[in-house]
């Protein structure tokens, strides 16, 4: 793997070292903890994030609560692992699979 990291991409990586565990910020969050206006992107940063769990990207879910890509991959195993990372550090999720807004950083 590449471990050439770019200026955005380290940007990304310490805001989501900020997260506390068993809390999360959606992906828009972190752009605009960055001065970022794409959530896309931080997406991007994330999925290629090489330092993994010490940045810890599971903690990053979509808008919706929903908890979005894990690696860039969005298929049932990934998710699931994000899920069970999450749960692991006391995020608690609804009937519906959403990480409980509780747990979203003020």
């Amino acid at each position: 793997m590449d471990r050439k990291i770019t200026d955005f991409q380290k940007r990304v990586y310490s805001a989501t070292t900020a997260i506390p565990a068993g809390r999360v910020a959606t992906y828009g969050m972190v752009a605009r903890m960055i001065g970022c206006g794409s959530a896309r992107a931080v997406g991007q940063a994330l999925k290629r994030n090489p330092f993994a769990p010490k940045v810890p990207c599971h903690r990053v879910i979509s808008s919706d609560r929903s908890p979005g890509g894990f690696f860039g991959e969005t298929g049932e195993p990934a998710i699931n692992k994000k899920s069970r990372l999450l749960k692991k550090e006391g995020v608690t999720f609804d009937s519906a699979g959403r990480v409980n807004s509780e747990h979203l950083m003020p």
